[in-house]
């Protein structure tokens, strides 16, 4: 072989190992590419295609396209406006609490005690328990029969008598909200602890030097170094609590009078009582269109912050 003929052979073999070089970290990460596919995307795209079609499993005949059908019974289905602030007060009431208690465990379990690491295990005991049996317990403790809170809230003088808060309209909200609150403290206590003790205790040697007290501590060097993990977790439970029915399930069952029913359970009976797939999908999707929407304001929001610290 001439040189002539060499030279394109010596270029396409650096070229090969070029191109084998930019490849290969994709080679390693193809095997999870491929299980993510299956095991997420694809029963996405599939149950966003339900939402376009009439699927109900006692009609035999149904399964055809029906194309915006089910969107428009949605505008005009109050049931789903209901449960649309049912989820808002719902994600915001749970979220309030459980972030709250969970910042103060944190700070307390973030100091040695005696006892720390049992009261820790205390503390995340609720995290363990599912939530099937949590939202049994919680409506056994709720009956004005067998429960102790009706009649604890009557001695306290919150109640005239003793009687199930799950079955008033007005009240039956707060049971759930209640039980949720109990089960997801220990998220926020688990990783706002964490954060804290990443934070190095120079710095508060150095502010105790500088005379600043307590809550200037708390100001000027916790909440800064706290302020990622809360955005991150705040944005994270926002989104479990809206897609989270367990407990409105087992407890409620969305009643009385849809007074507890959320846009999740709403779901779930649409899908499984009803046997309707199609609306059940076509409400998923709109679920899932307005927490995509909250969670691309809140990194959109939480970069302008940081651009604007800088």
């Amino acid at each position: 072989m001439t040189d002539v003929g060499k030279r394109p052979a010596a270029r396409r073999g650096v070229f090969s190992r070029r191109l084998s070089g930019i490849l290969e970290p994709y080679y390693y990460v193809s095997p999870a590419v491929v299980l993510i596919v299956a095991v997420m995307l694809m029963p996405l795209i599939l149950g966003l295609s339900y939402a376009f079609r009439d699927i109900r499993i006692l009609n035999p005949f149904s399964g055809g396209f029906v194309g915006l059908a089910h969107f428009q019974t949605l505008a005009h289905d109050s049931a789903f406006i209901g449960a649309l602030i049912n989820t808002a007060w719902w994600t915001f009431g749970s979220l309030v609490f459980q972030f709250s208690l969970g910042l103060i465990l944190a700070l307390l379990l973030n100091r040695q005690f005696l006892g720390r690491r049992l009261v820790q295990a205390l503390v995340f005991l609720p995290w363990a328990v599912p939530t099937f049996l949590s939202g049994l317990n919680w409506a056994w403790m709720f009956n004005p029969v067998v429960g102790p809170l009706p009649h604890w809230l009557t001695s306290m003088g919150i109640m005239d008598a003793p009687f199930n808060i799950l079955s008033d309209p007005d009240l039956a909200m707060w049971g759930p909200i209640i039980a949720n609150i109990w089960f997801g403290i220990p998220f926020f206590a688990i990783t706002l602890l964490a954060a804290l003790q990443s934070i190095p205790g120079e710095l508060y040697e150095a502010a105790s030097i500088d005379g600043a007290t307590t809550r200037q501590k708390f100001i000027s060097i916790t909440v800064p170094f706290l302020a990622p993990t809360i955005a991150i977790t705040l944005m994270l439970r926002t989104i479990w609590i809206a897609n989270f029915a367990d407990l409105i399930v087992v407890m409620t069952k969305g009643g009385p009078a849809d007074s507890t029913q959320i846009v999740a359970s709403y779901i779930f009976t649409q899908a499984f009582r009803r046997l309707d797939f199609g609306y059940a999908s076509a409400i998923a999707a709109v679920l899932l269109v307005l927490l995509l929407a909250y969670a691309l304001a809140v990194i959109a929001l939480r970069r302008a912050m940081t651009h604007a610290d800088r």
